[in-house]
């Protein structure tokens, strides 16, 4: 019931998402399908040369999907954010069933029919147009339908890139530990992958019948029919899919509720007061991805934090004094042909975190506190804070923790619930998560003062803003408007009360203007 509600709620939006995930699959289908149809070809009449094709799709199929997206991030003309590289990936993963049941279509035509097509004069063109072909269709058929369908399923990944798609609902709510959000976005994914796999099954039962009782004449323009009906298809949902070449600024953002919020809220305002047009690529990933995309000209601006920066972008020596960090990261950034705007008003640093009733047992106030403690207890941790300067070595190191186990690594929007349920005793989260409160877990002190400021600013492409000036001057407005309060508000409203991003962002705005006037 939430979830037709959901639905409801978000008709255009989802109407929106179908239309995004159907391009995705239908072009990345067409791309292999051109390409894994004459590779099969070519490795059943040309074993050497089609060797090589066959095992390279092989070895593509056996690399996980995020890492896919990762490797090709950096990559010129395939890579970046968007559509470009979904499509690329969905095709590398498509083109090895397409090359498998065409290699074996063909091999399963009666050498006698091949040996008739000889004794009649036929070419080896011929042959293959006219008799193979035709006959390894059903095959064929199948191998397009298997691929459709994993296009279907790692088309939704492609949201994490920002290539759209119904992966957007699932990432969102993820994010917010929202099942309503998820299932809003697997429910439409799984039907389009069972409609796909229904009429192409169908598909492929009609050829082979048809074959059988010779209704289906062996002539060369079956696999011309195919093919041109494959690119009409491919067309149409090109057609179908909205054009985003009148978004002239491109707001990105992290894959958490903070982040999310942060980039709805510069993507509102500078809708409220400007007549320009943006396009969101929200919940993107982590800070190396969304630096990438910004210095790529992927993406024109996103929220950053100066302690994130500081040490996990530029990698400088460690520093608490807050003056010192920010001068480093704008000079930093400046000297990268990046604008950054003055602090927000809120600072996000890391908060070591123990549940509520753990910590007043045991009396725990400070992270000095729970070093005797950790031997006893399992630790759970972001991917980024595993592996970042400012993370978990250099705390381990400065407190000396040592954990019963080795720290298991889990997705940001996840841990909280982790450590509220016991699957773990000790996280790092945000100061501001709404979630604190919703799971009382107590924050521990950072009594070592280890981790860096993390005043949250914006950070933006200076070619950009010199473009649109007056993008410039509604995101400066922003500077030092949004307190501590203000974000744990807006982060309490979404993970605790399951609310919707754009509605709390637009209820903090209406707010917001109405108390300034």
């Amino acid at each position: 019931m939430r979830v037709l509600q959901f639905w409801q709620a978000h008709s255009g939006e989802l109407a929106l998402l179908v239309r995004q995930h159907l391009f995705l699959v239908g072009v990345s289908t067409l791309a292999a399908i051109c390409i894994g149809i004459p590779a099969g070809v070519l490795a059943v009449r040309r074993p050497r040369a089609g060797a090589p094709i066959v095992w390279l799709a092989n070895v593509a199929q056996t690399i996980p999907s995020l890492a896919m997206f990762g490797f090709l991030l950096p990559m010129p003309f395939v890579g970046g954010l968007g559509a470009r590289v979904a499509i690329t990936v969905l095709t590398l993963y498509a083109v090895l069933p397409i090359i498998r049941t065409t290699v074996a279509g063909l091999r399963s035509v009666d050498p006698a029919l091949v040996d008739t097509a000889i004794g009649l004069g036929m070419t080896g063109r011929q042959r293959l147009w006219q008799v193979e072909m035709p006959l390894a269709l059903p095959s064929i058929v199948a191998g397009i339908r298997v691929a459709a369908v994993i296009a279907v399923g790692t088309a939704t990944i492609a949201a994490a890139v920002g290539a759209g798609g119904l992966g957007e609902y699932i990432f969102r709510g993820l994010s917010m530990v929202d099942p309503t959000v998820i299932l809003a976005g697997a429910i439409p994914a799984a039907a389009l992958a069972l409609v796909l796999d229904g009429t192409l099954t169908l598909v492929e039962r009609l050829v082979r019948r048809a074959l059988t009782s010779g209704r289906l004449a062996l002539r060369p323009g079956i696999p011309i029919v195919i093919a041109l009906a494959a690119s009409l298809t491919g067309l149409l949902l090109f057609a179908l899919l909205p054009s985003d070449r009148t978004a002239v600024i491109r707001v990105g953002s992290k894959n958490f509720t903070e982040q999310i919020l942060l980039g709805e809220l510069l993507a509102q305002t500078i809708e409220i007061q400007t007549s320009l047009q943006v396009e969101r690529r929200l919940n993107l990933g982590g800070t190396f991805i969304c630096d990438a995309a910004l210095r790529a000209a992927d993406i024109d601006m996103y929220v950053e934090y100066t302690g994130t920066a500081y040490s996990a972008v530029f990698k400088e020596p460690p520093s608490t004094d807050p003056a010192h960090v920010l001068e480093r990261v704008q000079k930093r950034y400046a000297d990268a042909h990046l604008t950054t705007f003055e602090p927000l008003g809120f600072e996000n640093t890391f908060a070591i975190l123990v549940r509520g009733d753990e910590a007043r047992r045991l009396g725990l106030e400070t992270i000095g506190d729970a070093v005797p403690h950790a031997p006893k207890w399992n630790a759970g941790f972001g991917y980024e804070f595993l592996q970042r300067a400012d993370g978990l070595p250099g705390l381990v190191s400065t407190y000396g923790l040592r954990f019963q186990t080795a720290p298991r690594a889990m997705d940001l929007s996840l841990i909280y619930r982790a450590l509220a349920e016991g699957q773990v005793d000790l996280t790092a989260g945000d100061a501001t998560s709404g979630l604190i409160d919703a799971y009382d877990l107590l924050m521990l002190e950072d009594d070592r003062r280890y981790f860096p400021p993390y005043d949250a600013l914006v950070v933006a492409r200076t070619a950009a803003l010199l473009a649109h000036p007056e993008a410039q001057a509604a995101v400066a407005a922003l500077s030092g408007r949004i307190s501590l309060a203000d974000m744990r508000r807006m982060n309490h409203e979404v993970d605790a009360l399951r609310r919707d991003p754009p509605q709390v962002v637009r209820e903090f705005l209406a707010t917001h203007l109405q108390r300034e006037r």
